[in-house]
């Protein structure tokens, strides 16, 4: 399979469309991981620290969801990472829709219920991961965070965010963050869904092949 280019392109390239998938994308990230926090079956791994902070201060989900991410952000600094819109957009539209979604969705007490959104959250996050990537807009907080150690240490991607995440579930946990069968599942299932999903959702700059065709005919 030939390699992906997710490097970020400027806004002025298609901007409509990009922006759109965009923000299509962290909206549905929102909703998925509302859903899956809803379900009470184990949290990816962010969120589990995201729930613990919770539980100390009182702020909302959402809330807390931004302010880590503006944390992670700073951390970009001595990273030499710069931010693209698409990480701006990350911090402020996924906080306001895992809110928005948890206020109308109840926590789930049913277990068909709790299988169902949580199996759906996974499944819907592998979607929004591979659509607002695929706007090449610019990286995550997370993602930039991931990148940019794995840069300056020499370290491989996958090391990087196994050490990333396993910290961030033994912080989470302690703060009293749910860790289960959802956190397992999440671990597993979204690396496989984003790689096969971003093939169809990863823009591509159609200029350099339409020169090609103008020149061959």
């Amino acid at each position: 399979m030939a390699q992906i280019d997710l490097r970020p392109v400027r806004i002025s390239r298609d901007p409509v469309r990009r922006s759109a998938q965009l923000l299509t994308g962290l909206a549905l990230y929102g909703t998925s991981v509302a859903f899956v926090t809803r379900a009470g079956l184990g949290l990816e791994p962010w969120s589990v620290l995201a729930e613990g902070v919770m539980k100390h201060t009182g702020l909302t989900f959402g809330t807390i969801t931004g302010l880590v991410s503006v944390v992670v952000l700073l951390l970009w600094i001595p990273l030499r990472q710069r931010p693209g819109i698409g990480t701006i957009a990350n911090v402020v539209v996924i906080s306001v829709m895992v809110d928005v979604v948890r206020a109308v969705l109840p926590d789930q007490h049913d277990l068909v219920w709790q299988i169902a959104l949580l199996a759906g959250g996974v499944a819907l996050n592998g979607v929004a991961t591979a659509t607002y990537v695929g706007a090449r807009l610019g990286p995550g907080p997370r993602d930039g965070l991931m990148t940019g150690l794995a840069g300056r240490t020499g370290w491989s991607v996958r090391l990087v965010r196994t050490g990333i995440e396993v910290t961030v579930v033994g912080i989470g946990f302690l703060l009293g963050g749910t860790v289960g069968v959802g956190t397992v599942l999440y671990a597993l299932a979204i690396g496989p869904l984003t790689q096969a999903l971003l093939p169809l959702t990863t823009w591509r700059d159609r200029a350099p092949e339409e020169q090609e065709q103008q020149q061959g005919h």
